[in-house]
């Protein structure tokens, strides 16, 4: 009888060591889910990354990198982000603060050397803050990939760019604010913008990425998928990698900046996102590596007012996980959606990119985000 109780214990202990632990099967689960998730919503391809504690504790891609050739995605792949982007500027303009070269209180008609007015209320200055925030009364209606569009002495329609209501006074999510934030880091850092943020976040973050498609390994790229809503087909997006060699031989500092587009153009792979928004939710410090003051994170995360949840690039919400308020950021483009969220109280944060999936939304946002960002919470961080 104890030699038969000794067995029993052996063997018990033996399916112990050998089954697949919590963490295993909960990976399991969640990876099941997901790929539920891609499939109900036609994702073509998904990269995610979930950080607890400060530290990635997982990162994963699903399906296509690129349907034509059939090649898998993986982690190492990357993506043009969309406006996650803008936090990469704000961010730059947070240590041009803290280097003393600017003031978010500055004159933004003093910062990009022509007039910055809104027409109905001439008197009435326009701040670097209030273009960071997206209260500038600024708009996208003359288009925002070159500065031309809002400066009185290249555009004769410039009055256009501006809202009815009075700078400071009213929100509405604008592109050219952010192209115009990224002409002046340039301006006051004396860096091309790309080169400005690799030198100063990416490299000291030990991240791969950047704005300019030519510094990059195009192999590496995630080709971005547009769903046509009347046909119900994708169809690949190359005008998100488009190279800009030639513009870049006629660059103007200062000006040229929206070749780049501070306000959408990062490209980098959704671990490297997750590590970069960790420094974010540690106000400012990644693995003993500062990068903005905390007072500076909490600025950017701070929202401006209660009806717009909206800081400096860093967005506020609690549409996204119930019960949970959330910083950081969306981003859509070429038919990619994008979300970088964290919790900086609990410390975890969550990433999902897709390269192309149904554009249906709830509450906001994209469904593959929303149900995929939900699906790793519940899994690994509940």
């Amino acid at each position: 009888m104890v030699n038969f109780l000794k067995y029993l214990i052996i063997l018990l202990l033996f399916a112990t060591l050998t089954a697949p632990g919590f963490a295993q099967r909960d990976k399991v689960q969640a990876e099941a889910e997901l790929q539920s998730i891609m499939k109900k919503l036609d994702a073509i391809g998904l990269s995610v990354a979930v950080v607890k504690d400060s530290k990635l504790i997982y990162a994963q891609s699903f399906g296509l990198k690129d349907v034509e050739s059939n090649m898998a995605l993986t982690v190492d792949h990357i993506f043009r982000i969309a406006s996650i982007s803008k936090s990469f500027s704000a961010t730059s303009i947070m240590q041009l603060v803290e280097a003393q070269k600017l003031s978010l209180n500055d004159d933004f008609s003093d910062l990009i050397g022509f007039k910055v007015r809104n027409p109905k209320y001439p008197e009435r200055i326009i701040t670097l803050k209030m273009l960071m925030s997206h209260t500038s009364s600024i708009n996208d209606s003359e288009g925002y990939f070159n500065l031309d569009a809002i400066n009185p002495e290249k555009n004769a329609n410039w009055e256009k760019c501006y809202n009815s209501y009075e700078p400071g006074k009213g929100y509405q999510y604008c592109n050219l604010n952010y192209n115009l934030v990224g002409a002046v880091i340039e301006k006051r850092s004396g860096e091309r913008f790309d080169n400005y943020v690799k030198h100063h976040i990416l490299n000291p973050l030990q991240l791969y990425g950047g704005y300019c498609v030519d510094a990059l390994d195009a192999s590496r790229f995630a080709t971005l998928y547009e769903f046509d809503t009347i046909y119900k087909t994708f169809s690949p997006a190359p005008a998100a990698y488009a190279a800009r060699t030639n513009e870049i031989k006629n660059y103007v500092n200062g000006y040229s900046t929206p070749i780049f587009s501070p306000t959408g153009g990062m490209k980098i792979s959704a671990s490297d996102l997750a590590k970069y928004m960790t420094m974010h939710m540690n106000q400012g410090k990644y693995k003993g590596k500062r990068i903005i003051s905390k007072k500076s994170a909490r600025l950017m995360q701070t929202k401006v007012s209660d009806k717009e949840n909206y800081g400096l690039a860093i967005h506020t919400t609690d549409k996204l996980i119930p019960g949970k308020t959330m910083k950081g950021h969306t981003g859509s483009a070429y038919g990619l959606y994008s979300a970088m969220f964290f919790q900086p109280e609990e410390k975890f944060g969550i990433v999902v990119i897709t390269n192309g999936s149904s554009p249906k939304y709830t509450e906001g946002f994209n469904d593959v985000l929303l149900l995929s960002i939900n699906s790793l919470y519940n899994t690994f961080l509940k």
